[in-house]
């Protein structure tokens, strides 16, 4: 899907939608439902927006600055997470298709193909309110300005609105005669309703559960959901893992043995992105890195856990990416990464402070790296997250078998280059730095591979904020963002052991004139650092003494921990005030009332 139109105007809730073009030519013809329909794709993310998703929302990114929902007391009910005329105006739009697409000029299965599209995009957008708001209206029709007690009402349950979401992705499956989009999987098939359907009921069953929540429909039973429309997508798609992990990332028509959905671009139609600007690009001010706690938790090449090696706590950055689950090099700059032929270090000091650039969806090539002249497809839904969602699923229920096991970690493990450890048998031992650092309560080891699984496998496509809050685990955006180990400073260093100095991480301009006399290398990398950070200083990368009495760990911004939080009413947005001045009705959220702000409470 390339060009999409869309045919009504974001007007308030109370208003009707109005078109100009004819009733008869849009809904009398499958070219009219055609054209109509490609407006609902206008609902899913550019690709930059999905590529930069997880630049302020995961626990394991160190950006520029602390900011957004964790930036204490920077929100409250003035701000507007969704809750918008163009987004209720999506909305008003499927309704006006759905209820519009009877005419019997064109044959019932083609007409029932179009309204599942419709229901599908219907879905996606109740999801996404459930998601951030919990309970809201539930509206299946274009309104009438005299409907007040639609338009005035209180919010239904979210019970209500999530078996409607379901009732609507079911039609979806059974009804989209799309199977296959064997070009650029830009449009919505039949196995990509049912992957995307294994989302929703991954996410609603574990925040249920999680979140202790008693509702009607049990969080197992969308667990089972979870679980079934996982295996049919699994026994019936003709999907598969692709063989090559970053090439999912990198290649401008995406592998479709495993892709699903994409944002496609194509340099026919001058249609291009700005993604490589944002990842590669200093003047983006985009800069940000992996934290070490997150690096640590990839696994070895042989499948034990990193942090069985001994002395891992003080290997430098060289040493700790051999022998490796090889997505590990997949997502950051490496030792021996090069563009174009030209060895690529970490941009060390400014695009990466702290030592972890990542790379997993930016191309190599640095044509891309100029502003909207990028070509690679984005993934929005791919293969190996159903195998994760029916893992999951299984193990939550208490019913993974090892056959299930080999069947999706091992394969995706197998796939990422992992030789050893449990690929055929669901494991038995709990890894202690996993549970002791991201997961306390947890002591299914099962269950904790798996969610390391979810993270190394899924990093930055858009899914950890979720993750975490449906583990009710969001106290982790309140991590500190620490870095690689070096082991000394005020003296070049030789990262990727080539024999050529690297960087000199210097506290002054004496130390640093001072170390460039042994330095091989002038066009080193120089990194001013201090072991003193001061709150409301210039930020500077920070050195913290390791515990090893010789070396250090880089640090960013450690000074603003307490400007992080996590509180519970941040399991859920506030409904933002425009909206409840036009109906006080609707309610506030748990602790967002009178204008609270997010402080941690």
């Amino acid at each position: 899907m390339i060009a999409s139109v869309f045919f009504f105007s974001a007007c308030d809730l109370d208003e009707s939608p109005v078109t100009s073009i004819d009733k008869k030519a849009l809904f009398g013809s499958e070219k009219g439902l055609t054209t109509f329909s490609n407006s609902f794709y206008e609902m899913l993310p550019g690709a930059q927006a999905q590529a930069t998703s997880e630049f302020l929302a995961a626990d394991y990114v160190a950006p520029n600055a602390v900011s957004g929902f964790t930036l204490k007391n920077a929100i409250d009910y003035n701000t507007n997470y969704g809750w918008d005329q163009t987004s209720w105006g999506y909305l008003r739009n499927i309704n006006y298709f759905i209820v519009n697409c009877t005419d019997p000029a064109v044959p019932e299965i083609i007409r029932n193909n179009y309204i599942g599209l419709a229901r599908f995009f219907r879905a996606y957008f109740y999801y996404d309110k459930v998601r951030c708001f919990g309970d809201v209206p539930w509206i299946d029709h274009p309104l009438d300005p005299g409907e007040t007690e639609l338009l005035y009402g209180t919010r239904d349950s979210r019970e209500l609105v999530m078996e409607k979401v379901w009732e609507d992705l079911m039609y979806a499956a059974d009804n989209i005669t799309l199977t296959t989009d064997a070009y650029q999987c830009t449009l919505i098939t039949k196995w990509a309703a049912l992957a995307f359907a294994s989302r929703v009921a991954l996410f609603e069953g574990t925040f249920r559960k999680y979140h202790g929540m008693s509702l009607a429909t049990s969080a197992n039973t969308w667990l089972q959901r979870a679980e079934q429309t996982a295996w049919e997508v699994m026994q019936n798609s003709g999907k598969s893992l692709h063989t090559n992990y970053r090439a999912l990332f990198t290649s401008e028509v995406p592998p479709t043995s495993e892709t699903m959905l994409a944002i496609a671009a194509s340099e026919a139609l001058g249609i291009r992105h700005t993604v490589n600007w944002a990842w590669m690009v200093p003047a983006m001010l985009t800069a940000f890195d992996l934290i070490r706690p997150f690096v640590c938790t990839f696994l070895q090449k042989d499948g034990t856990p990193y942090t069985d090696r001994p002395g891992w706590e003080y290997e430098e950055w060289y040493d700790e990416f051999q022998n490796r689950d090889g997505r590990l090099n997949a997502t950051l700059r490496y030792p021996g990464y090069t563009r174009e032929g030209v060895i690529s270090l970490p941009m060390l000091g400014y695009v990466s402070r702290i030592g972890y650039h990542p790379i997993k969806l930016a191309v190599d090539e640095t044509f891309g790296d100029t502003q909207s002249l990028g070509l690679h497809a984005v993934q929005l839904l791919r293969y190996g997250e159903v195998l994760l969602n029916y893992a999951e699923a299984k193990a939550e229920l208490g019913t993974l078998t090892d056959s299930d096991w080999a069947g999706t970690i091992g394969a995706l493990r197998r796939r990422a280059g992992i030789t050893g450890g449990d690929l055929d048998a669901k494991p038995t031992v709990v890894d202690n730095y996993l549970k002791n650092t991201y997961f306390p309560d947890i002591s299914d080891p099962v269950i904790l591979e798996i969610r390391r699984e979810r993270a190394c496998e899924l990093s930055f496509e858009g899914f950890r904020f979720d993750d975490l809050r449906r583990w009710k685990r969001g106290d982790l955006f309140k991590m500190s963002w620490t870095g690689m180990y070096i082991p000394a400073i005020n003296q070049p260093l030789d990262l990727d052991r080539n024999g050529t100095d690297d960087v000199i991480f210097y506290t002054s301009d004496e130390a640093l004139e001072e170390a460039l006399k042994d330095a091989n290398n002038a066009a080193l990398y120089r990194v001013r650092v201090t072991e003193n950070p001061v709150a409301g200083g210039a930020s500077v990368v920070e050195v913290h003494p390791a515990d090893n009495g010789t070396g250090y760990h880089l640090a960013w911004l450690t000074i603003s921990d307490e400007l992080k939080v996590w509180g519970p009413k941040q399991y859920l947005y506030p409904i933002p005030l425009s909206a409840l001045n036009m109906n006080p009705s609707l309610g506030q959220n748990p602790g967002w009332e009178n204008g609270a702000r997010n402080d941690g409470n």
